[in-house]
């Protein structure tokens, strides 16, 4: 089976979902449920890095590929994400080219990129892999967020550069940013999406965003987005319970 960034490369449509719960246990079933890829969230989750640690473990046994999105642009913490086995990293809020270099050199090793080398770390099998680091590095996925203004002008530049796999839209942040917050059909929101899935196009990366809706499904595929996202084990939680106190309630009646 092929690996996640071949996918993504290939231009084949990847689903994925969020962990944000802090929960070895949620992150296990989320992977379990038939995604392409899980996302562990230390920007806004409830989790740390050693959670992150023991999601990964559990994310092993499922056929999700698992990222994180990192809480900080720093090459110490994007190696701690890599070492500890994450197969690519989300970069929030990132604002301009330079940023997207400097977030993309972290993914890689020297001559590429900044990374530093360990070789008793649990993505070269403590040592055992270590050999392979280049292949290892094949299959690293750099996704970066497209969330202000200033990312949406420089997009064509953001998507130009080595390592940036797939421009990812974060939806609330972005129409925030543009001031129409979490009006998705607003006219500027959709001629901003429809600049960054021209530049992935043009520049052979991939466009990707989170739906704040299932409905959306359609919208964001035909204008030419291939890694999508719903959902996450914090919502898939708070969804369910709802769903069921309410038909509880209704045979109370």
């Amino acid at each position: 089976m092929k690996n996640l960034k071949e996918r993504i490369v290939a231009g084949e449509t990847v689903h994925g979902s969020w962990v944000n719960l802090g929960s070895i246990v949620s992150a296990e079933i989320v992977g379990n449920a038939g995604f392409d890829w899980v996302l562990i969230d230390l920007e806004h989750g409830a989790g740390n890095d050693g959670i992150m640690y023991q999601q990964l473990q559990a994310l092993e046994s499922t056929s999700a590929t698992p990222l994180v999105r990192i809480d900080e642009l720093s090459r110490p913490k994007a190696q701690r994400i890599l070492d500890a086995g994450a197969m690519g990293i989300m970069f929030p809020r990132i604002d301009n080219a330079d940023e997207a270099k400097l977030a993309a050199s972290m993914l890689y090793y020297p001559p590429k990129g900044i990374r530093g080398m360990a070789k008793m770390v649990r993505a070269s099998g403590f040592g055992k892999t270590v050999g392979d680091y280049e292949a290892m590095q094949k299959r690293i996925v750099g996704l970066i967020q497209v969330e202000t203004i200033n990312a949406v002008k420089e997009i064509d530049a953001i998507a130009a550069i080595d390592g940036v796999d797939v421009l990812f839209v974060g939806p609330s942040d972005l129409t925030m940013a543009l001031g129409i917050f979490n009006q998705f059909d607003h006219p500027v929101y959709r001629q901003a999406i429809k600049e960054v899935a021209k530049a992935a196009q043009e520049h052979g990366k991939a466009a990707g965003v989170l739906l704040q809706d299932i409905s959306e499904y359609e919208m964001y595929h035909q204008s030419g987005f291939r890694v999508l996202a719903f959902g996450g084990d914090a919502a898939f939680v708070a969804k369910g319970a709802s769903q069921i106190i309410k038909q509880m309630k209704e045979f109370r009646k």
